[in-house]
């Protein structure tokens, strides 16, 4: 590895907002790929221009800096291998931005998963935060922070022409979002009648006692190109998310509004949030407090939700001092996008040599998107859907050299990989759940980002039927523009 290096530094007042600059970034500055835009509150994080990259595949963990090889080993550990390479680069006060598979927590299990990528992270050589009224911003050279921060300052008439659209009012009428129709009511659909087949075995399953839960997705081809950039401002005005991303690093893309976090560790504090039991939101405010008060009398969504409760602290116990995990917020409700919650927090603090990486590999992957006890789900899950999750239900992640992580769970997001674009949703099976109702669940929770895809320029890279294998869809036949009625998502 070459000589240890320093960001330059320097912060800038701004009076656009910060969503309209880090789109701006991204489309002048990075619009090959190669980025991460990572969201907290309203805090825009801009990963780009990269120094490094970690990759974990096909039973190897490598290391590229400066774009040359520097590490290739078999991934025995490969948490803790991921964590040495990132500590391993030459950079000081660095933070690396990626992604986790959901096939990652099978691998942690002892899981066969093939070829798939499992976890890509990479450190920016710059790196841009953005918040209301000004930025900072850190490069590791002159030129680099010079071009950054002339893009950001430039007024707009210099700005490069047809950007990137940041609030709904700002996107031209050509490229305006394809508002999407759901119809829950399908029962002679064949994705309908595909899904709630599978919701009828997984019931089987926990009837007999094979399992307590299981979360099981449907993947929906979309034909049409997908502008991610300008999804993603599209649909943040739109959308109440407790993180949200864009990125598109190791020809994975994707945008999402992230409703929970699989891990927050700052300082020794471990955090995590389980959402589970859902029901729609309204713009009637009346119709969504009466729904509200449905979800607080389900029998079945609050027992739903009450063993993900216990699953997350018994997870965090075994990372966590003795006695310091304690449950926050139980059982309260958040509102995120088109449908509403039932949430609770769990905390503790982390055991003397535990790291943040053993809390994400405890808590990995969220047993919100997964299951009660997870291996059994896996299982379940391999047998019900079709083919692996990819990004869904993984983790859009930042790790610093402090040790400090945030660690978003991927849902409510759309998809691109190798020419396709799909979009994937699931719903909680336990019990008492019924096939109807699972898959009213998944087109709620699709609406979230189906109203608010905005079509690309380039129309020549639409899905086609033989496509959708390698897109993780489960029906051969793409959703169309206008047309995504009567397919469920995730």
């Amino acid at each position: 590895m070459p000589q240890r290096r320093r960001y330059l530094e320097r912060e800038l007042s701004l009076s656009l907002p910060p969503l309209h600059n880090a789109m701006r970034l991204v489309e002048s500055l990075w619009p090959e790929g190669g980025h991460v835009v990572f969201e907290r509150n309203g805090r825009y994080s801009v990963c780009g221009d990269l120094l490094g990259e970690v990759r974990l595949q096909s039973g190897r963990v490598r290391a590229w800096c400066d774009g040359v090889l520097v590490t290739d080993e078999e991934a025995v550990d490969p948490l803790r291998q991921l964590n040495a390479c990132l500590r391993a680069f030459p950079l000081a006060s660095w933070r690396a931005y990626g992604w986790a598979a959901f096939e990652l927590g099978c691998a942690l299990a002892g899981l066969p998963v093939g070829d798939e990528p499992l976890a890509h992270l990479a450190v920016p050589a710059t790196e841009v935060v953005l918040e209301e009224g000004g930025a900072r911003v850190r490069a590791l050279s002159e030129q680099s922070l010079d071009a950054v921060c002339a893009l950001l300052t430039a007024p707009a008439a210099e700005r490069p022409h047809n950007p990137a659209p940041a609030p709904e009012k700002d996107i031209a009428p050509a490229r305006a979002a394809i508002p999407v129709p759901l119809d829950p009511d399908a029962p002679d659909d064949p994705r309908s009648q595909t899904y709630r087949a599978a919701v009828r075995l997984a019931v089987d399953d926990i009837r007999a006692g094979l399992l307590q839960k299981v979360i099981l997705s449907r993947t929906v081809p979309v034909d049409f190109p997908v502008d991610l950039a300008a999804t993603y401002a599209h649909g943040r005005a739109h959308n109440t998310p407790a993180r949200s991303f864009l990125l598109d690093l190791g020809g994975v893309a994707a945008a999402g509004f992230s409703p929970e976090t699989v891990v927050e560790v700052e300082g020794s504090r471990v955090t995590t949030q389980p959402l589970a039991g859902t029901r729609r939101r309204s713009p009637d405010r009346a119709e969504t407090l009466r729904l509200r008060e449905e979800l607080y009398a389900s029998e079945k969504e609050i027992y739903e939700h009450a063993i993900s409760v216990k699953t997350s602290v018994d997870e965090l116990g075994t990372v966590c001092e003795p006695g310091s995990v304690q449950v926050s917020d139980y059982m309260s409700v958040r509102e995120r996008g088109s449908v509403q919650h039932l949430a609770s927090s769990v905390s503790g603090e982390l055991a003397p040599g535990r790291t943040a990486w053993a809390a994400f590999a405890a808590a990995f992957p969220a047993v919100t998107a997964s299951g009660v006890p997870k291996r059994a789900a896996y299982d379940c899950m391999r047998r019900l859907e079709t083919g692996p999750r990819g990004l869904y239900a993984g983790a859009v992640l930042t790790v610093d050299s402090e040790g400090e992580m945030d660690a978003a769970l991927v849902l409510r997001s759309v998809y691109r990989s190798a020419g396709r674009c799909w979009l994937r949703a699931g719903a909680g099976i336990v019990a008492g759940s019924t096939p109807e109702r699972e898959y009213e669940e998944t087109c709620e929770k699709l609406e979230s980002i189906a109203h608010h895809l905005v079509p690309g320029r380039d129309q020549t890279h639409a899905n086609t039927a033989g496509d959708t294998e390698a897109a993780g869809a489960e029906d051969p036949a793409p959703v169309r523009a206008g047309h995504l009625a009567k397919a469920g998502g995730a």
